[in-house]
């Protein structure tokens, strides 16, 4: 390689091409070629080009400068990242992870540590379906499962799921939520073959649901692909044809009418069981005074005949002429009675004073009367 092509390559040596020969002259060979009759001239010519700023060693120095400040900027930048709320940062030196940050400002160090973010927030997806212009479409190789009876059931869930460990989510699986998803049909698959068609779409959805997340959240554990459940639900759930579907629709519609009625049932139950009790402690209450009075009752009535009795041992005529005249009074209380000594030869009979001794006379009249003996020969 000549002189010539090192000079055209060099940057820092500058070229003046001449107007009139068209010809390129170095302007350190054109000051070399002078010779000492032109040192002067030389020699003002790069004071002027100092001055003026131009000179080669000046451009030099001012790229250099540009240069570093460049590369300060880009390692300053570069040395400092920021973590949003929403996310975590895993840093990592020669492919082995060194921490993990949470939300702030933090450092790392240049062309050696590289960040990676990971979004922390709750992700959802459809299983058995897929939304096309705001609708939901059947997606027939996920969401068509077969039950325990042999039957095809189309089932949909929605699941929700968000990153548990950063560095499992990273480096433990290439695609996490594939997998995740893959796992999730495979967990509803083993679930809805152990129930028969109709509880899958009447009353065993709950149940179903349960275990799918059960299942699913206990393999994801196992993996450790840096996921985890937040809720799983089932959607929908109906037969694959038309005809199926208004069939089961009317099951529906019977066992909804059948729990409507097991219901008010319960509720008149609920409403006329208490009013029953009620009903049954008041003729249990009241059973229970009527015997109580009628057991004091018969207690007095007996102290009485004791209490008789022993009157009449001790004064027999006495209590049986008493007694008499009790049982008269209750038997005819408005009878007049007239008691003689029985000795008087005639009575006359006398006109009552009043109406009532009237009609009392009357009726003792009707009865008869007379004098009555006694067992001592009385005449009463």
């Amino acid at each position: 390689m000549g002189r010539k092509d090192e000079q055209d390559k060099n940057p820092f040596v500058w070229h003046h091409t001449d107007s009139s020969t068209g010809n390129t002259v170095d302007i350190d060979d054109a000051g070399q070629q002078g010779g000492a009759g032109n040192k002067g001239e030389k020699k003002a010519g790069r004071s002027s080009n100092r001055k003026m700023g131009h000179g080669p060693q000046n451009l030099g120095a001012m790229i250099g400068w540009i240069a570093l400040v460049l590369v300060v900027l880009v390692l300053g930048f570069g040395c400092f990242y920021n973590v949003s709320e929403q996310e975590n940062a895993v840093v990592t030196m020669f492919g082995n992870v060194v921490r993990t940050d949470t939300a702030g400002l933090y450092f790392k160090v240049p062309l050696l540590q590289q960040v990676h973010k990971v979004d922390m927030t709750t992700h959802g997806t459809g299983i058995g379906y897929i939304v096309q212009d705001g609708q939901n479409l059947t997606d027939e190789d996920e969401g068509i499962m077969i039950t325990s009876d042999f039957n095809f059931v189309d089932i949909d869930f929605y699941l929700e799921y968000k990153v548990s460990d950063p560095v499992a989510y990273l480096y433990n699986s290439e695609q996490p939520e594939m997998v995740l998803k893959n796992m999730t049909l495979a967990s509803i698959r083993n679930v809805v073959s152990d129930y028969p068609v109709d509880d899958v779409i009447t009353t065993g959805k709950s149940q179903i649901q349960a275990e799918v997340k059960e299942r699913l959240t206990a393999e994801l554990e196992r993996r450790n692909i840096g996921l985890v459940v937040v809720n799983l639900s089932v959607q929908d759930a109906e037969p694959p044809t038309e005809e199926i579907v208004s069939a089961f629709k009317s099951v529906e519609t019977a066992k909804q009418g059948a729990d409507t009625a097991i219901n008010n049932a319960n509720k008149y139950k609920s409403e006329q069981i208490p009013a029953a009790e009620a009903e049954a402690d008041r003729i249990t209450q009241s059973a229970e005074a009527g015997k109580e009075a009628r057991i004091a009752e018969a207690e007095g009535q007996a102290q009485r005949f004791h209490d008789l009795y022993e009157q009449y041992r001790l004064y027999p005529l006495i209590t049986k002429q008493r007694l008499f005249y009790e049982t008269m009074e209750d038997i005819l209380p408005d009878l007049k009675v007239i008691i003689t000594d029985g000795n008087t030869e005639k009575l006359l009979p006398l006109e009552p004073f009043s109406v009532e001794e009237s009609a009392a006379g009357e009726a003792g009249s009707t009865a008869g009367t007379g004098n009555v003996t006694t067992e001592g020969g009385d005449e009463q």
